[in-house]
């Protein structure tokens, strides 16, 4: 059976906190494992917010740029380093299916997660795919600044654009990812502590969808949709009123606190 055979919604775009956004994977991959429509969907982080690996240390953080410049911090239930979500500048996505539907070896399973989000970069123009060969860290805390590997790691000429990352629950696989729209380098800097990277660094191994295909960011949404919905026959859809509240109770209960975000003990 192909994943068309069963029942997709596209979630259009929306701005939401990061709190909520992360609550929101967990309650979809709740209403796919127990017979719903599985998810695909674009999202907007707003305010802008680090999203910080499972296993990050908080001292990684710089929690007074974050406090002053208005930047919301939360955890993911996936590893790696943290990620800067500029509310302009990055575009994220989510992949939500029962565990049973989808392969059981990760890297396949990324093989495939990924086959939508590389359709909507050729879509765009941007000649991007997973990268060749290992690339040393410059930053590790950062995810952008990771040592690049070539299992989620997305790069044009060895310069990353996208970072993609799973997780599972007991019968459902969450993937999510941050496609880089354009560079927020200064923010995306500052909100991690004790770095030595400077801005030129920076975009030596970072790019962007406008740098590389010089379109507007609702060109590049409407691109990764179009992509989400093609790869698995989708029809749009939205929230429930249920699945809403569950949601805005897990986020005020963990990913809002900061028993999770700063101890990870939520």
């Amino acid at each position: 059976m192909t994943l068309a055979d069963r029942e997709w919604r596209l979630i259009p775009e929306e701005a939401r906190d990061g709190p909520m956004q992360m609550a929101l994977e967990e309650v979809a991959a709740q209403t796919a494992a127990d017979g719903g429509p599985r998810t695909v969907r674009a999202y907007q982080w707003s305010p802008s917010t680090l999203s910080m690996g499972y296993r990050q240390a908080a001292d990684s953080v710089d929690w007074a740029f974050a406090e002053r410049e208005g930047v919301t911090v939360t955890r993911r239930q996936t590893g790696g380093g943290g990620i800067y979500h500029d509310e302009h500048a990055d575009i994220s996505y989510s992949i939500v299916a029962p565990a049973e539907e989808l392969p059981g070896d990760l890297m396949d399973c990324y093989e495939l997660l990924c086959e939508p989000i590389l359709d909507a970069f050729r879509a765009l123009g941007v000649d991007a795919d997973f990268v060749d060969d290992e690339h040393p860290a410059i930053h590790e805390p950062a995810c952008y600044l990771r040592a690049l590997h070539p299992a989620h790691d997305v790069a044009v000429d060895g310069r990353k654009i996208s970072g993609n990352a799973q997780y599972r629950t007991r019968d459902a696989v969450i993937q999510h990812g941050s496609l880089s729209y354009d560079l927020a380098v200064d923010a995306h800097l500052g909100v991690f502590a004790d770095h030595a990277v400077d801005a030129q660094r920076f975009r030596e191994r970072v790019t962007s969808i406008r740098e590389e295909a010089g379109v507007d960011r609702e060109t590049a949404v409407g691109a990764l949709e179009d992509a989400l919905a093609d790869w698995c026959d989708a029809r749009v859809g939205e929230w429930t009123d249920d699945e809403l509240d569950a949601a805005r109770e897990l986020a005020a209960e963990k990913y809002a606190t900061d028993d999770w975000t700063r101890e990870r003990t939520n």
